[in-house]
């Protein structure tokens, strides 16, 4: 992938912002520091980065698709109160591909695993 000024500032807004933003946040963010970046350019970089594995597309948590700087192996949880979304370490299922591929006999090629709940921000100010 060739290098882009773009693409370095698209990077580093969504490295610095570990929220899981949408490409719409994203670009909102962008603008905050005055990146004069538009919203095609936006998506088609995301989706340049997301295939080259430099970012993970993480589809299915909302209508809109959100995009996570980390593509370590993890999962996620995504707050019913606030909508934050949060990572959570792999290491808490460690065998979990394993365990299913040979419950199942299928070829597990990736994965994605979101938790709804409520995050203990949230479960403080209701004072649980």
């Amino acid at each position: 992938m060739n290098y882009s000024k773009q693409r370095e500032k698209i990077l580093d807004v969504l490295s610095n912002n570990a929220v899981h933003p949408t490409a719409e946040t994203l670009l909102e963010l962008l603008k905050s520091e005055n990146a004069n970046i538009g919203f095609t350019t936006l998506y088609r970089n995301l989706n340049k980065l997301a295939q080259a594995g430099i970012i993970k597309k993480i589809d299915g948590l909302e209508s809109s698709a959100h995009f996570d700087h980390n593509t370590f192996e993890h999962y996620h949880f995504i707050c019913e109160e606030c909508g934050k979304v949060f990572d959570i370490p792999a290491n808490v299922a460690p065998d979990l591909v394993k365990n299913t591929q040979s419950a199942t006999g299928f070829d597990i090629a990736g994965h994605d695993i979101v938790f709804h709940g409520i995050c203990i921000e949230c479960k403080q100010k209701k004072g649980q």
